[in-house]
């Protein structure tokens, strides 16, 4: 987490005593000065709290997005970032042939200093990357080595994402799972509770310091057979069985300081019928049961359109049930025309200001959600400082 400059405080008090002392060493009344006020930094909680008070509920809405638009052409991505938009996901089409012709991108699409726009990406090397040229080791090599192998692997490939000026990596896959044939296998740190969780937290001191860490699934795509690009997998698990099993790497990547956790289009009828990511109990169990309190992101929002039910078939109310349920942070993977999709920035936010406006979505809870981004956001501004202040 950035850490706040406050050496300058000292200096200024040791400065007015060194000058007290010196004047009670001369002859004739001692002369009286005010020393100047330093202002205090704010921290990035204080700082979010203070914008959250000035932007319009249509702000807020399209701050709670997450949006991609494919090719390495970064005006698409910056004409998302001029809607409000609080991040970016960056796909393959995204990844232009060099780091420094991305860095360009990523550097094109800025436009707040005080606030980054999120720059995120699926990096878990192995099966799931975007970068070509990230050569570190996968989870199949991770899972068979020591806990620490996993801890220098993520510590290189943050490095390496954070060199082109990305700053979110969703790429710590706390699923765990020991069936070859699940959708997830080959992407999990240990195919046990307790090996996962080794790594997962090593995983996770690998990238402090250098890129926002995500944990997913939540709560753990391993027990829920299927696919949830096309499907909503089911998991015949009971509360104490979960807590016994998939949620001991999740607890162990959250005590290590991750900052944002995915929650994944899966459920657990147990639990509850809804997928965990319009789950009011999902998002309760993550914040009191675990005690996570940072950003909660959905996985890819389209994902839920894809699997062709009709409850699911409307992306405004997938939206406003998402963010009713607690989560902060909507992702959207977008194509070229999300028309397509029946999606637009304005629709979007037109969805979830209607749905504060008629009291369905308590405008607290959107405030919430806009605070813990703002928060996140204004965080990399502030560890940016603190760095050039190096």
């Amino acid at each position: 987490m950035p850490r706040i400059r406050t050496a300058a405080v000292p200096l200024l008090v040791a400065a007015a005593l060194v000058g007290v002392t010196g004047c009670a060493a001369t002859d004739g009344p001692v002369p009286t000065s005010t020393p100047e006020t330093v202002p205090v930094p704010a921290t990035p909680a204080q700082w979010a709290d203070e914008r959250v008070s000035e932007l319009t509920i249509e702000q807020k809405a399209a701050s709670l997005l997450m949006l991609h638009a494919p090719g390495t052409d970064p005006a698409p991505l910056r004409a998302l970032v001029d809607e409000g938009v609080s991040g970016l996901i960056l796909m393959g089409d995204n990844v232009p042939g060099t780091p420094a012709e991305l860095a360009a991108l990523t550097k094109a699409v800025q436009a707040d200093p005080e606030a980054p726009v999120l720059m995120g990406i699926d990096e878990e090397g192995g099966e799931v990357q975007r970068l070509p040229w990230d050569g570190t080791a996968g989870a199949e090599a991770l899972r068979a080595a020591p806990a620490d192998a996993a801890e220098d692997a993520f510590a290189a490939r943050a490095a390496t994402l954070a060199d082109v000026g990305v700053d979110v990596n969703f790429g710590i896959v706390a699923d765990v799972t020991a069936d070859p044939s699940s959708f997830i296998s080959g992407r999990v740190l240990g195919a046990d509770p307790e090996a996962a969780a080794d790594r997962v937290a090593a995983a996770v001191a690998g990238e402090r310091g250098a890129v926002l860490s995500t944990l997913k699934h939540f709560p753990g795509h391993g027990a829920a057979p299927g696919d949830s690009h096309d499907s909503v997998p089911t998991a015949p698990l009971t509360v104490e069985q979960w807590r016994a099993g998939p949620a001991i790497p999740f607890e162990a990547g959250i005590d290590a300081g991750a900052e944002l956790v995915m929650t994944g289009h899966l459920a657990y009828p147990a639990i509850d019928a809804a997928p965990a990511s319009l789950s009011p109990e999902w998002h309760r169990i993550l914040r009191e049961e675990l005690g996570f309190d940072g950003v909660v992101v959905t996985d890819d929002m389209l994902m839920l359109q894809a699997n062709g039910l009709p409850e699911y078939a409307d992306p405004g109310e997938n939206a406003v049930r998402a963010i009713a349920a607690g989560s902060d942070l909507l992702l959207y993977v977008l194509p070229a025309d999300p028309s397509e999709f029946g999606i637009s920035v304005s629709g979007l936010v037109d969805s979830i200001v209607a749905a504060v406006h008629s009291g369905r979505l308590d405008e607290a809870r959107l405030d919430d959600a806009v605070e813990r981004v703002l928060e996140l956001r204004r965080s990399l501004a502030n560890e940016s400082d603190h760095r050039i202040g190096e």
